[in-house]
């Protein structure tokens, strides 16, 4: 399939990759090329569609949500991302609570959002893993990109406030943070003791412990911690459990994140922010502002944006991303923070993000701007099929 002479944001290389006069040609589920006008060579026989100048850009991305996890309009019968009977349940998977056929999906769909990343909510310390999926299929195990791509963890008031009225740690930000060590601690014990085992015949292996298993590929950095944060002082703690147990991190919301730009500028941190509507619910949103994506991508942070559906309404994260333009973020960072960056930060970019020859064909067609009030994409494409 070729669809030629289209205005193409690759979101590759620096800024939007930007090709004016483009076309790309789609073979099975993956982009096979793509290019200027120029460099076009139609094949006999094959389908095509002349795009007529319309904006071609790499399909939405929402690196936190609870979308497939929370049941719109049901109450606790769908209410499935938070297991706040254990403060630590790093061995929940959130494939095994995702509904595909939820009707948010298919708005998100239509709004443009072809993945998104399925989080456990934020009342445990450690609340399970994270799994991405398209927005399109019906079967879970056929839309993801694997089990996990992430550790959901929780600092601040969430998981004070989901325990102390079961009068059981933890009840203040010192116990959340000890209870994140000890779990930590204890999966490097038995990644010691396993590791003796295979080394030494005569060692036993330790009996096997799911808790510790689902912490092992953070600490080998092969999945990341997703840190939910909102208070400075919270983001710092954050930081410095990643550092103490050399963890690859996230920061997501970092609603106080304007406030220390610099320091995550120096940490290298990468965040997620959003939800960027709303109102300030608790204490520590007080400080919340949607200027706070526009500060971090200004002082070099990587940040993507999102909608922690439903909080916001998962197929709102185009607009969210417009508001953050609104109140001063560059409108090609605010395009990344929904494409290329969430794809970076969730490790999923050798796939999706950017139109790129070898990638997934994810893409959408627009005739207005995405940002604007009201706009919607004219065709979303996903893995070769259009969609809409």
């Amino acid at each position: 399939m070729l669809l030629y002479n289209g205005n193409i944001l690759t979101m590759e290389g620096k800024g939007l990759g930007r090709i004016p006069h483009g076309w790309i040609r789609i073979e099975g589920k993956k982009i096979q090329s793509l290019g200027d006008m120029g460099s076009l060579e139609k094949l006999p026989n094959e389908p095509e569609k002349d795009l007529k100048g319309a904006l071609v850009l790499p399909g939405f991305i929402d690196a936190h949500t609870h979308i497939g996890l929370c049941g719109d309009g049901i109450g606790m019968e769908g209410e499935d991302y938070n297991e706040d009977t254990d403060p630590i349940t790093p061995h929940l998977r959130a494939i095994d609570a995702i509904n595909p056929m939820e009707k948010s999906f298919a708005e998100s769909l239509s709004s443009g959002v072809t993945t998104v990343a399925a989080s456990p909510g934020s009342a445990n310390p450690i609340g399970g893993q994270i799994c991405a999926v398209k927005t399109s299929g019906l079967r879970v195990d056929k839309i993801c990109f694997g089990e996990s791509i992430g550790v959901k963890f929780a600092l601040g008031e969430n998981p004070k406030a989901s325990y102390n009225l079961k009068e059981q740690p933890p009840v203040t930000r010192m116990a959340t943070a000890a209870l994140i060590r000890e779990a930590l601690r204890k999966a490097e014990e038995y990644a010691d003791a396993l590791q003796k085992s295979e080394d030494d015949e005569e060692c036993d292996a330790p009996d096997y412990d799911a808790k510790c298993e689902a912490l092992l590929p953070l600490l080998q950095r092969e999945k990341k911690a997703h840190f939910h944060c909102h208070r400075a002082d919270d983001i710092f703690t954050a930081i410095r459990i990643a550092k103490e147990f050399s963890l690859d991190y996230v920061l997501v919301h970092c609603t106080e994140g304007h406030l220390i730009a610099d320091e995550l500028r120096e940490e290298g941190a990468e965040v997620i922010t959003g939800p960027l509507f709303g109102a300030r619910g608790k204490p520590e949103l007080s400080l919340f502002t949607a200027k706070t994506p526009g500060v971090l991508a200004k002082e070099g942070v990587s940040v993507a944006v999102c909608t922690d559906h439903p909080e916001v309404v998962q197929q709102y994260l185009a607009l969210s991303a417009g508001l953050a333009v609104s109140e001063g973020m560059d409108y090609a960072q605010a395009l990344q923070a929904i494409t290329i960056v969430p794809a970076r930060i969730c490790g999923l970019d050798k796939r999706i993000g950017s139109l790129k020859a070898g990638k997934d064909a994810d893409f959408l067609i627009y005739h207005s701007d995405p940002f604007s009030l009201g706009s919607r994409p004219a065709e979303v494409w996903v893995d070769g099929v259009q969609k809409r």
